[in-house]
């Protein structure tokens, strides 16, 4: 897990609670974490938000440092492969979502939570079907989550450049499969639970 503070003060006399978007992405992949992001913004923001999907890379990597500037707090959280394995990808991403509202380490009066369920935690929350296009701190967690992933799926190209995880970001893609086919699985990246995956490590099991 991996967790980054915002700029609002907590030490604050009488802090405003806030109201916090979150976002996951990552929980298609055959490898890497599942990387949720909690935003709280000013009313004033001004950057044009909306749902990271939307966005090229250059306009993500832009928000991506124009969201740290001007929000209020932001939190990135994250669950493991070995978690998601132990837990389910549901219940993993839950947990990323509420690591990155703990992150941001501020009083939280509602938490807008991007999806159909919210995570069984103390926040007051509320789910959002396509809250990234809809609510602009849903959307903020969105280009923070896709930016964090996408800057691991680049990181992990560089160190295994076989596989083309800058292409396809760790999703179960017909070149992903080959690659793997060939190379064999990454210890501890790859979601051993994911049946594209437990099939190449149990080959005689009926999946």
């Amino acid at each position: 897990m991996t967790a980054q503070l915002g700029l609002f003060d907590p030490d604050a006399s009488s802090p405003t609670a806030l109201d916090v978007g979150v976002d996951e992405v990552g929980r298609g992949p055959l490898v890497g974490n599942v990387v949720a992001a909690a935003v709280a913004l000013p009313d004033n923001i001004s950057l044009a938000l909306t749902d990271s999907k939307k966005l090229s890379p250059r306009k993500r990597e832009q928000l991506f440092v124009g969201i740290q500037e001007q929000a209020l707090a932001w939190g990135i959280g994250e669950a493991t492969p070995q978690e998601i394995d132990r837990l389910n990808i549901l219940q993993a991403t839950f947990l990323a979502m509420q690591r990155a509202v703990e992150a941001m380490n501020v009083p939280v009066r509602k938490v807008w939570v991007d999806g159909h369920r919210c995570p069984d935690w103390v926040y007051p929350s509320e789910a959002v079907i396509k809250g990234d296009t809809k609510i602009a701190t849903i959307s903020a967690a969105s280009i923070l989550a896709k930016v964090t992933r996408d800057r691991q799926m680049q990181a992990l190209h560089q160190a295994y450049p076989q596989y083309g995880f800058d292409r396809h970001k760790g999703y179960p893609t017909q070149a992903h499969l080959q690659a793997i086919q060939q190379h064999g699985l990454l210890d501890a990246h790859y979601r051993c639970s994911f049946k594209p995956v437990k099939r190449l490590l149990m080959p005689e099991a009926d999946l």
